[in-house]
């Protein structure tokens, strides 16, 4: 018998094609978040399973999409082979099969374990960095063909969801879900970002003093860069990219989209212009998401800033929080 199992009979051809997604990653990473909040979504999980009884798993009649999590822990796990059979699964008209692979720097996986006290599980008796690179190279085959990577380095378990969900929804018709993001240079550009645009050439309020220990989100700050000569012709070029090159990544199939706006220290100017365009956004109908990396940080961020149910506050820095390596990878 074939590793992978017997072919079943298929699900019925007529019907539209089953979402499947398979997720698998470097231990740490936020596997756990991943199926937890998929299944949020309304895909019947199933943790750790076996690759020889994957292709039987997929080729049931299912009543609901499904996601499933084979990793380094699996007994019989075997990337390239597993690499195959989901190129294979992607062949059926009845099933539409996507890999998400999980991922994060390796100061951010050593700093997660740790922080835990716990053993990599690819490194026992070895120092954390050992496993995890002996598991990123065993898992490249893995990495080299998924249809999402997903790092989550500087991500919080909200951030990680919000992602998931324009990732991986389910709505019958899904509207292209926007996450806009100001930060600092200093400490960065998001890894997640899809578009980034610096404002560093607009007057920086840092130097004026009593803007100083204010933030973009207060009247007096946006008064200020609104003044500056350059700003009004910035955002308008800005909006006029945006609003033709928004509806070509929905019709290339990408529902979630991640821009993110920089100056220096992630307070003044990059936070007005992140709140504006989300403004701008939310106005044309996109479900919108704003956040304010180093004012996240700092503990300033205010709710007046939400867009479609997310906060500011709801993306600290630092990885995600709340995801404990040992307990599951």
């Amino acid at each position: 018998m074939s590793p992978l199992g017997t072919d079943l009979t298929p699900t019925d051809q007529g019907a539209a094609p089953l979402p499947v997604v398979v997720v698998t990653g470097l231990s740490g990473a936020g596997l756990s978040t991943a199926l937890k909040s998929l299944e949020d979504l309304g895909y019947e999980a199933v943790d750790n399973l076996r690759l020889s009884l994957f292709r039987a798993l997929l080729t049931q009649a299912h009543d609901r999409p499904l996601v499933v999590g084979i990793d380094s822990r699996t007994r019989d796990f075997d990337p390239p082979a597993l690499a195959a059979a989901i190129e294979e699964m992607r062949g059926r008209p009845e099933l539409k099969v996507r890999l998400l692979f999980m991922d994060a720097s390796d100061e951010v996986l050593q700093r997660r374990y740790t922080e835990t006290r716990r053993p990599h599980p690819l490194g026992l008796d070895r120092p954390v960095l050992d496993g995890v690179a002996r598991e990123r190279s065993l898992l490249q085959p893995l990495k080299d063909t998924a249809d999402e990577v997903m790092d989550t380095s500087d991500l919080s378990i909200h951030d990680a969801r919000r992602h998931l969900a324009g990732a991986f929804g389910l709505e019958v018709t899904p509207r292209l879900q926007v996450f806009v993001t100001s930060f600092s240079y200093r400490h960065g550009v998001p890894r997640e970002a899809d578009l980034v645009f610096d404002v560093r050439f607009l007057e920086n309020p840092h130097y004026v003093p009593e803007l100083r220990p204010l933030t973009g989100l207060d009247r007096p700050v946006q008064d200020y860069i609104r003044q500056d000569p350059d700003y009004a012709g910035f955002f308008e070029r800005l909006t006029a990219l945006l609003g033709p090159l928004l509806p070509r990544y929905v019709r290339e199939g990408k529902h979630y989209l991640t821009i993110a706006i920089g100056c220096t220290g992630g307070k003044h100017r990059s936070v007005f212009l992140t709140h504006g365009l989300a403004t701008w956004l939310a106005e044309r109908g996109y479900k919108v998401v704003e956040a304010h990396r180093e004012l996240d940080r700092k503990g300033m961020a205010r709710p007046a800033g939400a867009r479609d149910g997310g906060q500011p506050g709801d993306a600290p820095g630092g990885g995600l929080v709340g995801e404990t390596p040992g307990e599951r990878r």
